[in-house]
């Protein structure tokens, strides 16, 4: 398809009401912006309420801030009915909110390791669970966020991987579901892009070398402009796929063959990963497994508060 029918399908957002979750920071935040820019009715769902806050300012009057937990049914619900009493409804939900915790499956904080599955995989499902009618009502458009992680399953992101794996499959069945309800889904596939997310993963003592040692495009860090640039067009055209940037799609042509030549780089580079192993264990013995495994980020501090107990 030429380049000009492809820009053809973007559709217009004005007057269209996104939900977007993780809107404090990074993609979430961004897209508020962007939407907000082209006439959009944004709803910022998170748990930062003063960072939402900042971002809502940002986005102009047509914008508005729910705190909510994505892994608390009652709170989602909530956020959900307000976001329909104050705009009057859902066309579009943007399932961004996500955590990330670094660590060897032997020695993670299991905290830490399970927390990440509820807030980026069961997040992602109740918060398409509780905003789908509203969808269905406006024959709209879901767009949940996975990862090369999901295609590429590194050492020490056990928890991750396995979550935004999750997350394709569960978009993938949710697709074939809802079409013939007028609704439209995608899942974005984002590397590794400058968000708080992964400049805080690199801080990590083990884990930020050795995902620094990754070769080629698969350790490369892009800026933040071209995630926003994929995500925002997929948004407008109603993508099934968005991949940031597109050579990871090709990925998943070969994804069968990705887990020997992994683990094989792995021995090749030194034994790199049976090094990262003896140092995470000297990491956690010097300073505590809840701190090392701790999820990365101000984002990933804030899922980690203690709060009330999730439905």
């Amino acid at each position: 398809m030429g380049v000009t029918n492809l820009l053809a399908r973007k559709r217009s957002v004005e007057g269209k009401v996104i939900l977007i979750t993780g809107a404090a920071r990074g993609f979430g935040a961004g897209l508020a912006k962007r939407f907000a820019a082209r006439g959009a009715k944004v709803a910022l769902v998170g748990l930062e309420p003063d960072e939402l806050k900042k971002v809502a300012a940002e986005c102009g009057p047509d914008a508005a801030v729910f705190e909510a937990d994505v892994t608390d049914w009652v709170a989602l619900e909530t956020a959900a009915a307000g976001v329909v009493e104050r705009f009057g409804g859902i066309d579009i939900v943007v399932a961004n909110a996500g955590i990330a915790a670094a660590g060897f499956v032997r020695s993670i904080d299991p905290a830490a390791f399970e927390r990440t599955i509820e807030v980026d995989l069961l997040g992602v499902w109740r918060t398409v669970r509780v905003t789908l009618p509203q969808v269905v009502e406006r024959r709209g458009y879901v767009l949940v966020i996975s990862s090369l992680a999901a295609i590429t399953h590194a050492p020490g992101m056990a928890a991750y991987a396995a979550a935004k794996a999750g997350v394709e499959a569960f978009a993938n069945c949710l697709r074939a579901e809802v079409r013939h309800l007028g609704v439209r889904v995608g899942v974005a596939h984002p590397t590794w892009i400058a968000t708080d997310l992964v400049n805080g993963a690199d801080k990590h003592p083990v884990f930020g070398p050795l995902r620094a040692s990754m070769p080629g495009p698969l350790g490369k860090t892009y800026p933040v402009p071209v995630a926003f640039d994929a995500l925002e067009l997929g948004i407008l055209r109603r993508d099934r796929t968005v991949h940031v940037p597109g050579w990871v799609g090709a990925l998943k042509l070969v994804r069968s063959f990705l887990p020997p030549v992994i683990e094989l780089g792995g021995r090749l580079a030194g034994n790199a990963i049976a090094k990262a192993d003896k140092a995470a264990l000297a990491d956690i013995a010097a300073r505590g497994a809840e701190v090392s495994s701790r999820p990365v980020g101000a984002g990933g501090e804030a899922a980690m508060r203690p709060r009330g107990t999730a439905l």
